[in-house]
């Protein structure tokens, strides 16, 4: 997973150079590339009036990311903070007390189901759980047997335990409860989204004025350059090239991003395992519980990172006739679907 994000942010910033003011001495361009953070590589190039100055604001804006990280994080538990594991580990028991950051993550949540028509679904935790396991015992990319595939009896009955309606949400007392005991969250969808977008407004109230942030692909503008030039981001090539290698730092569109524009990109050539010759990859079909087959990948523009994560997740697990519907009827967002025959289709304000 890391080797291909790394060719496609390398190939990015090189994008990004290409585009960047010249003849100019200040502001100076800096960049900036974490590993930890959400699992994925980030990479953060803008321009500031001094080194010091960058620093400053990168030294924030790594510890707000790392903090929402943690806060979004399903697997471990950290002391001095109640984490989405902690929730999925006792909210079934008791109504569990939580910060701002995972309650409104969680109403965002529940907004994005009924938006998505329940194919964005972050209670889905029960299923998406034997594709996670599944993918951690195969190895990214691998080519395994078929008998690594979860088992259907047991998608079939988890899936019965992915109603969002048994996500209790009391803005009132700030807690959580599951009406499900074996309900569980699984935030993947929507989690990373959400926190670029969170981490990007607190970076331009601090201050900061020019920049785009890729947070494992989910790309986030702050400002225009110094020329006034919009930042410039790339979409994957979601097919394989003539030696078969996916993702492998070629782009069949760019985007010119205004100020506090997303670009989120969701496909099948990211966190797959095969077997018999077909990729499995972790963006499940709740219809089927099974990878999503509509499409090779979907590319969202919005003006709200989260957004653009959610309905990335949630049209590429829909048929396209339905996700073109969903699309031309919000405002700000635009769309770009790859298919399996190599072609595209886009949404009627793409490029625009």
């Amino acid at each position: 997973m890391k080797r291909r994000l790394t060719c496609a942010v390398l190939a990015l910033c090189l994008l990004l150079s290409g585009c960047a003011a010249t003849g100019t001495t200040s502001p100076q361009r800096y960049s900036v590339t974490w590993w930890d953070v959400f699992d994925t590589v980030t990479v953060i190039s803008g321009y500031a009036d001094s080194e010091a100055d960058w620093n400053t604001q990168m030294t924030a804006l790594h510890a707000d990311l790392l903090r929402y990280n943690q806060l979004y994080d399903i697997y471990n538990h950290y002391d001095g903070m109640t984490n989405l594991a902690d929730v999925n580990a006792g909210a079934a028991a008791a109504p569990v007390a939580v910060g701002e950051e995972i309650m409104n993550l969680l109403t965002f949540a529940q907004e994005m189901y009924q938006a998505t028509d329940g194919a964005c679904n972050a209670a889905a935790g029960a299923v998406l759980r034997y594709w996670h396991d599944a993918r951690t015992a195969a190895g990214d990319g691998a080519e395994v047997s078929a008998d690594i595939l979860p088992k259907t009896a047991d998608l079939q009955a988890a899936a019965a335990h992915c109603n969002m309606d048994d996500l209790i949400l009391n803005q009132n007392t700030g807690t959580v409860y599951f009406a499900d005991p074996e309900l569980q969250l699984d935030v993947g969808s929507i989690g990373k989204g959400y926190a670029v977008e969170q981490c990007a407004q607190a970076a331009e109230a601090r201050g900061l004025t020019s920049a785009l942030l890729n947070v494992g692909g989910n790309v986030r503008a702050i400002g225009t350059k110094p020329n006034s030039g919009s930042w410039v981001a790339g979409v994957d090539n979601p097919w394989p090239d003539q030696d078969g290698q996916y993702a492998t730092a070629s782009y069949v569109d760019t985007v010119e991003l205004q100020p506090g524009q997303s670009l989120v990109i969701s496909g099948d050539y990211q966190r797959y395992f095969t077997v018999d010759g077909v990729r499995y990859h972790h963006l499940i079909d709740l219809t089927t519980l099974q990878p999503a087959r509509y499409m090779n990948s979907v590319a969202i523009v919005s003006s709200d990172s989260g957004l653009g994560d959610a309905l990335s997740t949630g049209v590429f697990c829909m048929p396209v006739e339905k996700g073109q519907a969903l699309i031309e009827q919000l405002n700000d967002v635009e769309a770009l679907w790859m298919l399996s025959d190599e072609t595209m289709l886009q949404s009627s304000g793409w490029g625009k």
